[in-house]
């Protein structure tokens, strides 16, 4: 696995190790801010369940943000997309490092991609793995995949380390005395990773473009589905013969097949779901959680989400052997449902750090290995000319999902409550693997064989 691993590294495109390179700073930026945030709206004075409707505010302007962003990136171009998007990172650390005004704040907190999730907000997410896609074939997918996954973990992990030995510093060190002040400072280095990212989008070449492969790929049999997902083996030639026919004359517009929509219909309410139970505990919160209840400082919350972060990356390479050998279904399910049980079982060691801490390693840990098999089920079940959409689509419907929770538990964190999330997280994250498991179980024979062979 390693070898295959090192092997793709050397192999892949200098294109897909610029994308590579832009979702570690970008990890690596959200990191440093992710756990801060609502310590940062703590020391503005602001009220549990306000801070929990800024972070729905912020999530649902996301939703209308990427809708845009993502369904236009072929037509706009994929690079100035992602170059726009670093410039509003960019301005929105330096607004954040500056500005104590709620409205001003929600405004760049939205348009500047400030994370306030346990997982990636924003349009970049769909476009470039979308990128990675056109730009690598099937059966090499799982291990270019589980590279782009691990370098974005660790990014999270060494962003999280960054930003409680930041703040230990400055205040240990340099002697800044408000807490509030080191938080602004954070957000400026928030501002410095942007611009490197900047600089990754700007080096992407032509390549990355969907005009750049719309016209040499033939769209596979398997991603041609009915109603029922099966596909009609005697309609191959004939559906690539008019893929070829029209894909010289047509550009890439804003509508989807009839057979991507009702894949699409199918995932979201799989992933919404999933994203829902998410949402009721996001980093942010778990932060708060643990510095209430255990009374824990900057540095040993850094510490604890670059140690949680880290057993993240151990797990992501190993989690991409698991679609090749059960399919991507059964490998998120074996991993996804013990997840959600350790989940629930973090509150109940309330009493006792280290117990706590295991779940919630445990539940990081296997939280992050459905990743790579889910990369495979999107990429494997829908038109390539309809992925950077559909994809888009997908990450809207669970940010919006997402931004549901923050605002329930803000209400339940005022009222002494907060650790009923951690249960509804749970619950809810096994019900998507319910369905998902009644929806989409049966093709994984069929992606077996195309990431096989």
């Amino acid at each position: 696995m390693a070898m295959n691993v090192w092997v793709e590294v050397k192999s892949a495109p200098r294109d897909i190790k610029l994308l590579w390179a832009s979702v570690f700073l970008r990890l690596l930026s959200f990191g440093v801010t992710n756990q801060l945030l609502t310590l940062f709206l703590r020391e503005l004075h602001m009220r549990e369940d306000k801070i929990g409707l800024f972070m729905s505010l912020t999530l649902a302007g996301d939703v209308a943000c990427s809708y845009v962003l993502t369904w236009y990136a072929d037509v706009w171009g994929r690079r100035k997309v992602l170059m726009y998007g670093a410039v509003m990172m960019f301005l929105s650390g330096l607004v954040f490092a500056t500005s104590e005004s709620f409205n001003m704040l929600l405004v760049f907190a939205i348009f500047g991609v400030i994370s306030p999730s346990s997982d990636e907000v924003g349009p970049f997410k769909s476009i470039e793995e979308s990128m990675i896609a056109h730009l690598s074939p099937n059966n090499k997918r799982p291990e270019i995949y589980a590279i782009h996954g691990f370098v974005a973990t660790l990014g999270a992990a060494l962003g999280a380390i960054i930003s409680g030995a930041f703040i230990h510093t400055l205040k240990y060190t340099f002697g800044v005395e408000s807490d509030l002040k080191c938080y602004k400072w954070a957000f400026v280095l928030y501002a410095a990773f942007a611009l490197g990212k900047l600089i990754m989008m700007s080096l992407l070449s032509e390549r990355t473009e969907l005009d750049s492969h719309f016209h040499n790929e033939h769209l596979p049999a398997e991603s041609i589905v009915t109603d029922e997902m099966a596909p009609l083996l005697e309609q191959r030639q004939e559906a690539i013969e008019r893929e070829e026919q029209h894909q010289t004359q047509q550009a890439p517009n804003s509508s989807l097949s009839k057979e991507t929509v009702s894949i699409l219909m199918r995932l979201l309410v799989i992933f919404m779901t999933d994203s829902l139970g998410s949402g009721f505990m996001t980093n942010g919160w778990m932060v708060y959680y643990y510095k209430k209840w255990f009374h824990m400082k900057a540095l040993g919350l850094g510490t604890l989400f670059f140690c949680t972060q880290l057993v993240m990356t151990a797990t992501i390479f190993p989690s991409s052997i698991l679609p090749r050998i059960f399919g991507p279904v059964r490998a998120t399910l074996l991993v996804q449902v013990p997840s959600a049980i350790f989940s629930i079982l973090i509150p109940l060691a309330s009493e006792h750090l280290s117990w706590s801490i295991s779940f919630w390693s445990m539940h990081f840990g296997t939280s992050a290995m459905d990743v790579t098999s889910r990369q495979i089920l999107l990429t494997n079940l829908i038109r390539p000319q309809d992925l950077t959409k559909v994809m888009g689509v997908v990450n809207m419907g669970k940010t919006f999902s997402r931004c549901i929770g923050p605002t329930f538990t803000g209400l339940l964190a005022k009222r002494g409550y907060l650790w009923v999330c951690y249960i509804v997280s749970g619950v809810l994250v096994m019900l998507a693997d319910a369905i998902l498991a009644c929806s989409f179980l049966h093709v994984d024979k069929q992606i077996l064989q195309q990431i096989n062979s």
